[in-house]
């Protein structure tokens, strides 16, 4: 690296001696700016005023900028549009392995702020990562877990309200599918309308409700959710909408608050909302669309101001067409649909996500946490039905049967790695019907790929599994590439 960062003398002249956490954070970007200089495509500095202090050569020439000296001084969003570093200065909120669009490129950017001794924001630094981001994960992930507890402290010591404890940067993801879905949560955190997550069970969408939610502007109100295939029936509308004091034998002498209640003003969560029955289906509706509550045993009317974020694993449309969900119900939750893909369709994160599960994992044990190449591309050989709270499970499992102090290997992937690799079945679409020849080579191609997977790559024992000769498996090989 041939360039120094002069905003740093800017911002780091003074000792760390007032505000620890403060300074841990200004620490952290210290030791940790060499790093990402030298492996990103570029970098840029911002004071408080988001008026730029500093650019290097890089970025300058990715951005066609002849003299970098030219722009020192103006505000950031007059040389780059589509920059949100405006935004890390405002909120003091990283913003990591974030999408920029700059005229027909997409870059990836990370994002941190400065502080000074007192807390105060004194700035904002940015990388354009190279599109190999491997290198930067455990340095992304250290990062965002210290940023996550910082916050949190902040959190608990500024409001007792319930709250949240997941934001955009809990997303963990950098595939061209995971930064959709960051693009659309950005959207829906901008704009105060309901939001459905559609995905299948493990995929985040309590996470990305609760990052929807910390970045809108509702964030300092409360974040209540409820899963409604987790409630019994018959309690679902005294759990949604309260009881009066005395509505039925046994119930307690003063009011109940139902969950619109706790979270008025805020966001309410509802997890697994294609399992609501039909007549709880009309009463939601109504209070979505009149604002207003009615709790059980009451003949007062209760107004409240919420924000819907609703998700499920199921196919609402098809329950529409049978009668089992209210269209003016999905129309009503429907605003902003926000599809969740499944980990199978998001391999590329494989690695990254590891990194972030293990570290979690990992934080408080004398465990290593780490884990191989060829371990991760066992963890692609399977299907994943459970997704990434199925992921967590397997590396929990392989750190707790492992004897490498937390070093992971295809060897301790495949021990604990499931068998079976079949798809939930809600998954599955009617396949049309193909020609007989088409159906045998794409049952001798999986076969082919199980045997591998079996053989963790070893040809020789995959063909002696299939029964062929090593030479056949060549030629099927070579047709199949």
């Amino acid at each position: 690296m041939t360039e120094s960062f002069p905003g740093r003398s800017q911002f780091m002249t003074k000792p760390y001696q007032q505000n620890p956490s403060s300074g841990l954070t200004r620490e952290l970007i210290e030791v940790l700016f060499p790093m990402f200089e030298q492996a990103s495509a570029g970098a840029i500095a911002v004071d408080r005023d988001s008026r730029i202090t500093w650019i290097n050569a890089s970025y300058a020439s990715l951005l066609g900028l002849p003299d970098p000296q030219a722009v020192i001084g103006r505000e950031v969003r007059a040389v780059i549009p589509q920059t949100r570093m405006d935004e890390v200065v405002k909120t003091g909120q990283p913003l990591l392995l974030d999408i920029m669009e700059h005229d027909t490129q997409q870059l990836v950017v990370t994002r941190l702020p400065f502080y000074d001794q007192d807390g105060e924001i004194q700035g904002a630094v940015a990388f354009v990562l190279y599109d190999d981001l491997q290198p930067l994960t455990p340095l992304v992930s250290k990062y965002r877990r210290l940023h996550q507890d910082l916050v949190a402290a902040r959190k608990a010591l500024a409001r007792k309200t319930r709250g949240t404890r997941y934001s955009l940067g809990d997303f963990v993801g950098a595939s061209p599918a995971a930064l959709e879905v960051k693009r659309r949560a950005r959207l829906a955190s901008g704009r105060d309308v309901a939001v459905l997550l559609l995905g299948e069970t493990g995929t985040g969408k309590e996470v990305l409700a609760q990052a929807i939610h910390s970045a809108s502007s509702r964030a300092e109100r409360p974040f209540v959710g409820v899963n409604v295939a987790a409630i019994p029936e018959n309690l679902l509308e005294a759990e949604f909408f309260g009881v009066a004091p005395g509505a039925y034998t046994g119930a307690e002498r003063r009011q109940r608050e139902g969950k619109f209640q706790l979270a008025n003003g805020g966001t309410l969560f509802l997890d697994e909302v294609g399992d609501m029955p039909l007549a709880l289906q009309a009463k939601l509706l109504r209070a979505l669309q009149e604002g207003e509550i009615e709790p059980l045993g009451s003949n007062k009317v209760v107004p409240v101001n919420v924000r819907v974020i609703a998700a499920t694993s199921r196919n609402l449309e098809a329950m529409m067409a049978e009668g089992s969900f209210r269209s003016d119900l999905y129309y009503r939750l429907n605003v902003l649909e926000i599809p969740i893909p499944p980990l199978r369709e998001r391999l590329p994160d494989l690695g990254v996500l590891c990194e972030a599960i293990l570290e979690d994992l990992c934080q408080g044990l004398e465990l290593r946490g780490e884990i191989t190449d060829s371990a991760v591309s066992a963890l692609a050989s399977y299907d994943w039905p459970g997704n990434i709270r199925e992921l967590r499970n397997v590396l929990e499992r392989a750190l707790t049967m492992g004897e490498d102090n937390g070093l992971l290997d295809a060897d301790a992937i495949f021990k604990v790695l499931p068998r079976s690799s079949g798809r939930p079945a809600s998954s599955l679409a009617p396949r049309p019907i193909r020609p007989l020849a088409q159906t045998l080579a794409a049952v001798e191609a999986q076969a082919i790929e199980e045997a591998l997977v079996a053989s963790r790559g070893n040809r020789t024992r995959a063909a002696k599994l299939l029964g062929i000769s090593r030479s056949v498996l060549y030629e099927k090989l070579a047709k199949l590439s």
